[in-house]
């Protein structure tokens, strides 16, 4: 009598794009190998050609999926009946809640934004492409937000996009940086702080006061 087969829970498509958005953040798209992720998947190449039939095919889901779910995080965590300050605290915390549960999306973002493009994908393919595709419409829709909500509260004359840019930016060359994270950003996480008096008009007002307290 043969052995039982396997029972997934998780669908061939789905564990394929598990396997590979580790792949392609632990080596990049360039070193990245179908057959490596079709194993990692439990399956064999020309199964995996079947869901996805190319690489950048491959690449252009998993990407599109991490963004997916992180636009779908940002926007349950706002909640515009809350004071402007703890809008901002949501985001950022989100933001770094979805880093550690999906340490892929560093290495990729990271990879795809220092790397010139490569002539050698179709037109139209490139992980750059796909992720302007992505990142600038959070960029707007967070943006818009505080803009609408910051009021007297928000910081004035700053520069908001590059503001976001700024600690988003940080957020994620920390999650990439592995051992290098404690010596160079130093223990904890600052991520709020830096938020805070980037974007509140009087945030400095107020941590002097807090300390006073103290």
């Amino acid at each position: 009598m043969g052995r039982p087969a396997q029972v997934h829970s998780i669908s061939t498509p789905d564990r394929l794009l598990d396997a590979a958005e580790q792949e392609f953040a632990a080596l990049g798209f360039a070193i990245a190998r179908l057959a490596d992720i079709a194993e990692r998947a439990g399956i064999r190449r020309p199964s995996l050609l079947y869901h996805f039939a190319s690489k950048d095919l491959l690449y252009r889901a998993v990407v599109e999926r991490v963004f997916d779910a992180l636009g779908e995080a940002l926007l349950g965590s706002i909640d515009t009946s809350q004071p402007f300050e703890r809008q901002i605290d949501a985001v950022v915390l989100t933001f770094v809640a979805f880093l550690e549960q999906r340490p892929s999306l560093a290495p990729i973002i990271v990879r795809e934004v220092i790397a010139e493009p490569d002539p050698s994908r179709p037109e139209g393919s490139h992980g750059r492409t796909i992720l302007l595709g992505r990142v600038v419409p959070l960029l707007d829709m967070l943006e818009q937000l505080l803009r609408s909500q910051g009021g007297d509260r928000l910081r004035p004359d700053l520069p908001v996009r590059a503001a976001l840019v700024e600690i988003a930016g940080g957020l994620l060359l920390r999650s990439a940086a592995g051992s290098l994270r404690t010596p160079l950003w130093g223990p904890g996480d600052h991520a709020l702080a830096l938020a805070r008096h980037l974007f509140l008009r009087d945030a400095a007002i107020e941590s002097t006061e807090s300390t006073q307290a103290e």
